[in-house]
């Protein structure tokens, strides 16, 4: 079969939603492509499994950046989901909406139907909060929302300490206010993840209008621009070295992340026409505004030593609590999983100011019982006792880009995060690594800290944190923006998300954030996807 309504690209957080109510109804016949397996690592289902997702060339792109000018020209790591699920299968679960000025903000950028009480219905309706139905949260949808079933009492001592350095208590990050300390909400049913896969498309597999191709890399989109009017009309993709083509009614829906996304419609000849004629791929449709407005959470980790020793920790006496830990997943006289393999490792954190006079939060935390390096893959940290602070910034102004290193589908795109490239995110970059000192220096944290491993004792001016910062910060994996959703001369969609001056094709996923919302983004996803499947239906049945 070679001829479907709906040809999806990408099965991640948006493909699985749109590949679910899309084929709900029976009437269309809808293909979903994904690069990656199918999700049967042990890994993706096991919380703790993501330490070794961050390692895995098979689940992971394991994308880095090109020398980044503002980070000493260190190349950045940038991990994102290949398999179904995309990266709700190799993420720390937690789910988060974002402030409600994220949303309104968009509106008012121009883009109607995306206030944040327009977008709150769809976040309700595909959760299932296990808290309860509320006039912020929703049940009954696929989406499984938990209270985390691993919480080592480290984290009740963070907690503690973050509120003796000043920061309220909140146990809803989701609720009427952001502000506040506290424990996060995790996208889990019964200790395991509940990935997108797990709730959109594993339970659909039977319908026989849904057509999945897993390891199935995508060539390019077929367009066809020999008339008057653009289109898309299908899909080249590759399959253990054998190309096809498959056509597509009615849409071509692009879903393959904020990397992915721009880089195949560049390589399909949509994009900046210099950077086209760059790497001799044909023009088919100029739009500038292809992979710039690149925005990440930038990210810098307080790690000290730590007298504990149940932590996550390569020693004997951490190795032992760990092992009793262990057995707790696999209860003898119960179905409910609990302990540290369901544990999303940042079970902890908040949303914060870096300064008091600000209207809301503009910094997130993420509490982890480790000694942590790297994204997890030094392991050599992980022979101390530590504890570690993640700070991110939740609204920076630098920008970066996607293009590409050539026409080749298999090369990586190009990215360049431009991290910290404005002063003013340099500042409150400097403020956050204050913070996290100023949470470490109390007790009971404090009662059992030793010397600090990053920044360091002897790291204290703010040139010298500036220079840590330069050396050290990442992201925190919440790339959007580089298919942006607008009306202006960077838009590449409008508020249907089709894309400007091409028929029957439409980017639904990350990238057509405008501006990055606060905090994670697996959910603002999903909600993206799920408002535009509704619209997509509406629009055939009204035809």
């Amino acid at each position: 079969m070679n001829n479907f309504d709906f040809i999806i690209i990408g099965a991640g957080s948006a493909g699985c939603v749109l590949a679910d109510k899309l084929s709900a109804c029976g009437n269309y016949q809808v293909c979903l492509l994904e690069a990656g397996p199918k999700d049967k690592h042990w890994s993706i289902h096991i919380p703790l499994g993501v330490i070794e997702l961050m390692k895995s060339k098979v689940l992971n792109w394991q994308f880095n950046s090109a020398a980044e000018v503002t980070q000493n020209n260190r190349k950045i790591f940038n991990p994102r989901g290949r398999t179904l699920g995309g990266s709700s299968s190799i993420n720390a679960m937690l789910y988060i909406r974002g402030q409600k000025q994220d949303y309104d903000h968009w509106a008012e950028l121009g883009n109607d139907g995306w206030s944040f009480n327009e977008v709150l219905p769809y976040f309700k309706n595909t959760q299932h909060q296990e808290r309860g139905e509320s006039d912020l949260h929703g049940v009954n949808g696929p989406l499984n929302v938990a209270n985390s079933y691993s919480k080592p009492p480290i984290h009740d001592d963070f907690i503690l300490s973050a509120q003796q350095a000043g920061f309220p208590l909140n146990d809803d990050f989701n609720g009427l206010e952001q502000e506040g300390i506290g424990y996060y909400q995790v996208t889990q049913i019964n200790g395991q993840r509940c990935s997108a896969a797990k709730a959109f498309l594993t339970p659909n597999l039977h319908r026989s209008n849904l057509t999945v191709i897993t390891d199935a890399q995508v060539q390019n989109i077929l367009i066809d621009d020999k008339s008057k009017d653009k289109v898309a009309t299908g899909v080249c993709y590759k399959v253990k070295g054998h190309r096809y083509n498959i056509f597509a009614t009615k849409e071509v829906l692009l879903s393959a992340g904020t990397f992915n996304s721009p880089q195949l419609l560049m390589l399909s000849g949509v994009g900046p026409k210099a950077e086209l004629t760059k790497h001799d791929i044909p023009l088919k449709h100029e739009l500038t505004g292809v992979g710039q407005n690149l925005q990440d959470h930038p990210d810098t980790v307080v790690v000290t030593h730590h007298k504990r020793s149940d932590l996550l920790a390569i020693r004997p006496k951490a190795a032992w609590w760990l092992f009793k830990q262990g057995l707790k997943y696999f209860p003898l006289f119960s179905d409910k999983r609990t302990g540290i393999l369901t544990s999303a490792v940042a079970e902890s954190g908040g949303f914060i100011k870096s300064k008091p006079n600000l209207s809301r939060p503009d910094l997130q935390l993420h509490f982890i019982p480790a000694s942590f390096d790297d994204h997890g893959r030094d392991l050599k940290m992980l022979l101390n006792y530590g504890v570690s602070i993640h700070t991110c910034l939740l609204r920076p102004k630098s920008r970066g880009s996607i293009t590409l290193y050539g026409k080749k589908v298999s090369l990586h795109p190009k990215i360049m995060l431009n991290m910290l490239a404005h002063e003013d995110d340099r500042k409150d970059m400097i403020q956050a690594v204050k913070i996290a000192r100023s949470i470490l220096a109390q007790p009971p944290l404090n009662d059992n800290n030793g010397n600090e491993i990053f920044p360091g004792n002897n790291i204290q001016s703010d040139e010298e944190i500036l220079d840590f910062l330069k050396n050290k910060a990442n992201t925190i994996y919440h790339p959007v923006g580089t298919c942006k959703m607008g009306s202006d001369d960077l838009a590449v969609v409008d508020n249907e998300l089709k894309v400007h001056g091409i028929k029957s094709l439409r980017v639904i996923d990350a990238s057509i954030m405008p501006t990055l919302i606060s905090g994670n983004t697996n959910a603002p996803t999903i909600m993206i996807a799920a408002k535009i499947a509704d619209s997509i239906l509406a629009s055939y049945q009204q035809g």
